[in-house]
């Protein structure tokens, strides 16, 4: 194991990150110095990599059982910072738990008790009263997004789990909104609080688009090409307007994805796929999507239904204008409509009579009905396509590998031809199915 571990530098070449932000440097600092610490920074600064660096660095190779509990507020968080320490590959095993997926996964994968556990309060409650593991050795709670986590409601499950903790020596708390309140049952005395809230992105853009009719579906619809093929989100309220919103663009044949919280967790998964590998450029969602998910930079967003609070105005907008990125926030209003005091009165009017063109969507997403578990790795993905397959480096889009199957980008013009030539193909003495999403 020691062997494997990277040190810091090693993992940031790996994400191609030159240099840490100041608000990651703090934190690094901080979390390795002090036992309890809060960071306060805005959705799409980094915090995820400023808690898990210095984590790695006070994991121990030598101990056998879990030593770092990661609690969030939601699946896709669970399942976004999995995905990133095992991108790290730092030699330590993860895993992610969490409602909707199968308890018999958790138990398989628990078995072997990884160094880092990730899961939402009500599933790794579940585990604890089941006593599944052994809890001694855990020394580091983080509870991420931890202002989500109590809006959800998991309050009385993280009370329970946090008594169960006898051996806590570092607490983690982190929070894109200011001013939450932390309950006595997290134990945070005396915490060092970095606070990066008010270094909000010049680089963000708010536009007002007004529509001049109270249903601004056409209007969407003119914005949408006059932003032409970009990647970008369309914000709702309701589940009921995103089906309104969706079926109109179906019926304009512009692919999108959804993303809200009554949709089945593989539904909402693979529009998430979708999304990061091209095959749709826009999603329709709720607020659910304003953070914690793992989707690629956006160039805009647009405010389709306004929002109820100044903080799901703060977050959706959040998606865009990341780090060092530009991006523009656009305010879709009816003429008649009054907007909320916390949106600017002010903000400049986009002209959307210039349209750009929407070129046809380049690529289709395949499902293989094998990953991890079968000992396939991207390389044996890539093989197939290459040899078999007889596509070119170019025609091969993002390979996703999960633990028991895999997604993968190919173009829509070749996507059926390839279905034809590979489905039912070995991969690892593995025979695999193969469809389109």
């Amino acid at each position: 194991m020691a062997n494997q571990i990277k040190d810091q530098q090693e993992i940031l070449n790996k994400f191609n990150i030159q240099e840490l932000n100041p608000m990651q440097e703090d934190a690094i600092s901080v979390v390795g110095t002090t036992a309890n610490t809060i960071i306060l920074s805005p959705t799409g600064t980094g915090k995820t990599l400023a808690f898990l660096l210095p984590l790695i660095e006070l994991l121990d190779p030598k101990c056998i059982g879990i030593q770092a509990l990661i609690l969030v507020p939601s699946r896709e968080l669970a399942i976004q910072i999995e995905q990133v320490i095992r991108n790290m590959g730092s030699g330590y095993k993860v895993n992610a738990v969490y409602g909707g997926r199968a308890m018999s996964k958790d138990k398989i994968e628990l078995k072997h008790e990884p160094a880092i556990l990730i899961g939402t309060p009500g599933r790794i409650a579940d585990h604890f009263s089941n006593n599944r593991f052994s809890k001694d050795n855990i020394k580091t709670l983080i509870l991420d997004e931890f202002d989500k986590s109590l809006e959800v409601g998991f309050e009385y499950d993280m009370t329970g789990i946090i008594k169960d903790l006898p051996n806590i020596e570092k607490r983690i708390l982190t929070s894109a909104t200011q001013g939450v309140e932390i309950p006595d049952f997290v134990k945070m005395s005396n915490p060092t609080t970095i606070n990066y809230l008010n270094h909000r992105s010049a680089k963000l853009t708010i536009k007002t688009v007004i529509s001049p009719s109270k249903n601004k579906l056409n209007t969407l619809l003119h914005l949408l090409n006059h932003i032409g093929n970009q990647p970008g989100i369309i914000f709702c309220n309701l589940k009921d307007s995103i089906q309104g919103v969706s079926d109109f663009l179906e019926r304009k044949n512009i692919s999108h994805g959804c993303f809200y919280g009554g949709m089945e967790q593989q539904d909402r998964e693979r529009s998430l796929i979708k999304f990061r590998n091209g095959t749709s450029q826009i999603i329709v969602a709720t607020d659910l999507a304003a953070r914690g998910i793992d989707i690629p930079e956006m160039k805009f967003i647009i405010h389709y239904e306004l929002p109820l609070h100044e903080e799901e105005f703060t977050h959706r907008n959040g998606r865009t204008a990341r780090v060092n990125a530009k991006g523009t926030a656009y305010v879709l209003k009816w003429k008649d409509e009054s907007v909320p005091s916390f949106i600017k009165k002010n903000a400049p009017s986009e002209d959307i009579s210039v349209q750009a063109e929407r070129k046809p969507r380049y690529w289709e997403t395949l499902f293989i009905s094998g990953g991890r578990k079968d000992k396939i790795s991207k390389g044996d993905i890539a093989g197939l396509f290459f040899k078999q397959g007889g596509i070119s480096k170019d025609q091969l889009g993002v390979i996703e590998l999960k633990r028991d199957c895999t997604f993968v980008a190919v173009p829509v013009s070749i996507s059926e031809e390839l279905v034809e030539k590979l489905n039912n193909t070995r991969l690892k003495k593995k025979k695999v199915r193969i469809y389109i999403v």
